[in-house]
């Protein structure tokens, strides 16, 4: 029998078999076995030990009762799904999505989305660009002209969600939705574990990235508490499907070892001028060019530094971080290398960068890029000029957990501004150039 025809036979709902399928995946087995009772039975015998050593590995892995897996589940929906056109009205979000954990109502909807940050001049009047449910906006144009996004998607990934989900246009204002793109449940490896956060199951990927590198579509992502992998398109095509590019058993980092340490999340991936890629995560602490085919690290992680940090704590969240504490992005414009990550400056959920000649440093200037743009991503459009993704995730914001754009612009030291000039569609009604 095949280790696919074992892995089948075995798939029962607990993270015992989600295990045992790490293990069946590396061996092969010559003769059959003589019945499915039979060989579920012999192989927990055998590898019940052994299976529970690999789970031992991936901090907060559980054997959950199936019923606790399914009151998890009934709480939503683990996708976003195709989404629709913005309405008239532009801004706000609907009763019953989440924002940072809270079920949104009639009653607090205006309090945690004020849009304080465009009565103060910070902001163009813009509206969401799509009517979704998403957090950690990334979009990207790709390589056949099209533009691409994701994100975290479900209703509530505090608890869980079903995986990867695709968006794509031609122009950034009609999306069409590509669907499930990569399944935990069908597609992952070490991702299958459901785990413990704050005494609950939990399985949920959390900002997911799609970049064009080599002239191939990747996804990188992580997921709570802790663990990345990067995943590579078989086809060249962006909706894959996809297979790791890491170890499929083990996160390329984080995930392994005691709590907090191991708790990394947020990777990106950036391709320089020259074709080399880098890899960064998390708080942007550190950098490391990627082997030419992204399984693993080409050199050790090194640090990465802001030369001329400040201690104004109205302008971060932690004292020790450089550029910021989650959501670390990189991308090159005018020559310039732009490194950072997402902080709380004066209170707005907003990407904090600095700029240096090299890629590795040191970096200079940090400064708020687009308030409240949140941890999310920058790209150069096929009209030739700079955006930022953008999600609100702070009471200031316009609207809270919706895809947008900004577009930018560099002031004369080189630090990110919001343009004068915005695209009028995504401009709020009556709030043309």
């Amino acid at each position: 029998m095949s280790n696919h025809g074992i892995n089948k036979l075995l798939k029962i709902k607990c993270n015992f078999c989600l295990r045992l399928e790490l293990i069946l995946s590396k061996m092969r087995f010559n003769s059959p076995l003589p019945s499915l009772l039979a060989a579920s039975f012999t192989l927990c015998l055998v590898f019940l030990p052994l299976a529970r050593a690999i789970g031992a590995e991936i901090n907060g892995a559980k054997d959950f009762p199936k019923s606790d897996i399914d009151k998890v589940t009934a709480t939503g929906s683990g996708i976003s799904g195709p989404g629709a056109p913005i309405p008239a009205d532009g801004n706000g979000f609907r009763i019953g999505e989440m924002a940072e954990g809270v079920r949104i109502t009639a009653e607090n909807r205006d309090k945690l989305a004020t849009a304080s940050v465009v009565k103060s001049g910070l902001l163009p009047a813009i509206k969401p660009i799509w009517d979704i449910h998403l957090r950690d906006t990334n979009i990207i144009l790709g390589g056949d002209g099209n533009y691409y996004m994701t994100g975290s998607t479900g209703d509530d990934i505090w608890k869980y969600n079903d995986g990867i989900e695709l968006w794509k246009s031609p122009d950034l204002i009609q999306w069409t939705y590509l669907g499930l793109i990569w399944s935990l449940e069908k597609d992952g490896g070490w991702e299958k574990l459901w785990r413990e956060k704050k005494g609950h199951p939990i399985r949920a990927i959390w900002a997911p990235e799609i970049h064009y590198i080599h002239h191939n579509y990747y996804l990188c992502f992580g997921m709570p508490p802790g663990g990345m992998s990067i995943l590579k398109s078989t086809t060249g095509k962006p909706e894959g499907p996809y297979v790791h590019a890491t170890d499929p058993n083990k996160p390329i980092l984080g995930g392994i070892g005691p709590i907090p340490g191991s708790f990394l999340i947020d990777p990106t991936l950036f391709e320089d001028d020259d074709g080399k890629v880098y890899f960064t995560y998390g708080p942007g602490k550190v950098i490391a060019r990627m082997k030419d085919d992204l399984s693993d690290f080409a050199e050790p992680l090194r640090p990465v530094k802001l030369a001329d940090k400040t201690d104004d704590p109205t302008t971060r969240r932690d004292a020790d971080d450089d550029f910021g504490f989650e959501g670390a992005t990189i991308f090159k414009a005018n020559g310039k290398y732009y490194f950072g990550a997402t902080d709380k400056y004066h209170g707005r959920y907003s990407m904090c960068m600095g700029i240096s000649n090299n890629i590795y440093g040191p970096y200079h200037l940090r400064h708020e890029t687009v308030p409240c743009n949140g941890g999310t991503d920058f790209f150069k459009a096929k009209d030739g000029y700079w955006y930022t993704a953008f999600f609100g995730d702070d009471d200031q914001a316009p609207w809270r957990e919706r895809p947008g754009i900004v577009r930018i612009d560099f002031d004369p030291e080189g630090k990110v501004i919001v343009a004068k000039k915005q695209p009028d569609f995504i401009l709020a009604p009556g709030q043309g150039n």
